[in-house]
């Protein structure tokens, strides 16, 4: 057994036993702050007033000649998590693109250019703002951290192995995390896959190409666990690659990654790219179920064409939300009467109807469940109504009919589309496809290290202590920006003692208690 995959096991559940409770003390501030914002906030507080509410103040700039602050006061906790879980470890034992270390050691990089993301960092340049903050750098214990050059530097060094050998690292600290998973969570794993444009404006970036649309970049592929909403496998690939390119072999790694992490059973969901029939077989073998979208193929129009008017059925789906408190009256629908008002074509989706057929494609054994989705558009034209149009779309699967009905199967593919809003946020919340170096490896290398602020945001809310339930649910479903500056950009004052250092939260945060108890609880973990 790897020495990495012996460390997996290091948390038992008796680390659950303890306690962790804000000091007293803690609770006192933290309820006498709270006390004065609702005392602000007051909605009964309407006084009649002759001037602006926002006036002025009788403000003065001085430097501080004693006291140290930084605003991101939740790396604290971050970098506890870290450390309790063996991230440094596993990261040093699995890649090596030093000979020496003069000073900085792999993690030291690594990490380096996690928490500058975490910290609200968009570019390399970005590290100089922390690492000429003496508070930030006594705060995760170092004397100093790499410059954005040398941290350039160390990403351009990463060569293809040792990107997957970075990954496999982060899996390794991840199965310790999901040890922390209840069972209920861990009876079924949906592992997501689809690809998405990195367009760059650079013209001298190796590996970049054009892609379908006519843009240049990059075309990235993301496998990721729609449970925790956690990425699990990134590949960087030239911009005019299809999307299922290199895929297979990157879901095969999540199942087996997943089956180690203890979750009973995988499925794997993707879009109509991703419908690889040649592996339909040895994914059914080895027990991996499947839900993908396959293409409209004429030959599969001709078939739903077939089927009889009896075996159809309505497909009725869920609101997502229930409206509460009373009925407001609708506004006037703009568009609508813009387009009957000057004649233009429309399509509204009328009904749906669902079947299901048996199909097996010409590279497999087996047969498998094909779902037709029947849907009839409504098309009019300004005030007239035209006939109305006939679309299918088509779903293959191989999980068995007492698991998952036909109905259940399109709400399985399309609640893979939530993956978006995962891609959507490694490119505008962490950042993570700026493309900021200059090959395609080390793109990729830093595509992976930034994926790694999204999960340790995602491992935050599994590892806290049962008391915040609460904030863990909604901490795993936050977008990263509302993340970062909800828990991350806390300022805290930097307190330097003979044994320690004491990060002194300045301001009211609904999100205080969280570090303070997370930070507890991992500090237990490490010294147990």
């Amino acid at each position: 057994m790897p020495s990495w995959l012996s460390r997996v096991w290091k948390h038992s559940d008796n680390h659950e036993s303890g306690a962790f409770r804000v000091h007293h003390q803690d609770t006192e501030r933290l309820r006498s702050r709270k006390a004065e914002i609702d005392e602000r906030l007051d909605p009964d507080w309407q006084p009649a007033t002759k001037r602006p509410v926002i006036g002025g103040a009788n403000l003065a700039y001085e430097m501080s000649g004693r006291i140290d602050a930084i605003p991101c006061g939740g790396i604290g906790t971050i970098h506890e998590m870290v450390r309790a879980l063996g991230l440094q470890a596993d990261i040093d034992e699995h890649i090596h693109v030093f000979k020496r270390h003069f000073p900085y050691h792999e993690s030291d990089h690594v990490l380096n250019l996690a928490y500058n993301v975490m910290c609200g960092g968009k570019t390399l340049d970005d590290i100089d703002l922390l690492r000429e903050n003496p508070a930030y750098l006594d705060a995760i214990g170092c004397y100093r951290v790499p410059d954005p050059t040398t941290a350039g530097d160390f990403l351009r060094r990463f060569g293809g192995d040792d990107v997957q050998l970075l990954m496999e690292a982060i899996n390794a600290t991840r199965l310790r995390v999901w040890r922390h998973l209840p069972k209920s969570e861990k009876k079924l794993a949906l592992i997501d896959v689809d690809g998405t444009m990195a367009p760059t404006t650079g013209e001298c970036k190796e590996g970049m190409d054009i892609s379908y649309k006519g843009s240049w970049g990059y075309h990235p592929l993301i496998v990721s666990l729609a449970n925790t909403q956690e990425v699990l496998y990134t590949k960087n690939r030239p911009g005019n690659r299809p999307s299922h390119d290199d895929a297979a072999s990157y879901l095969n790694s999540a199942v087996v990654l997943a089956k180690l992490g203890g979750f009973e059973r995988a499925r794997l969901r993707g879009d109509t790219d991703f419908a690889l029939t040649k592996n339909f077989d040895e994914w059914t073998r080895e027990g991996t179920e499947f839900v993908f979208g396959i293409d409209a193929h004429k030959s599969f129009k001709a078939r739903a064409g077939e089927v009889p008017d009896s075996e159809w059925k309505p497909l009725i789906r869920q609101k997502s939300r229930k409206k509460k408190g009373a009925l407001r009256q609708r506004p006037e629908n703009v568009k609508e009467r813009i387009i009957v008002e000057r004649g233009y074509k429309s399509l509204a989706l009328e009904t749906e109807h669902f079947a299901e057929i048996a199909y097996q494609p010409a590279a497999c054994k087996r047969t498998y469940r094909m779902v037709i989705v029947r849907k009839t558009i409504k098309v009019t034209e300004g005030a007239l109504r035209l006939e109305d149009e006939i679309r299918y779309f088509f779903y293959v699967s191989n999980v068995k009919k007492s698991r998952i009905s036909s109905k259940d199967i399109v709400f399985q593919a399309n609640a893979r589309c939530n993956q978006e809003n995962t891609i959507e946020q490694l490119k505008n919340g962490v950042q993570a496809l700026r493309m900021p170096s200059d090959s395609l490896t080390s793109n990729w290398a830093y595509l992976v290290i930034a994926s790694l602020a999204w999960n340790l945001k995602a491992w935050l809310s599994m590892c806290l202590p049962a008391r915040h339930k609460t904030q863990a649910q909604q901490m795993r479903k936050m977008e990263y920006r509302r993340f970062m500056n909800s828990v991350m950009l806390i300022p805290c004052q930097v307190v330097r003692r003979a044994r320690a250092v004491l990060l002194r939260i300045l301001v009211y945060s609904e999100w205080a208690a969280v570090l303070i108890d997370g930070q507890e609880r991992f500090k237990r973990w490490r010294l147990t």
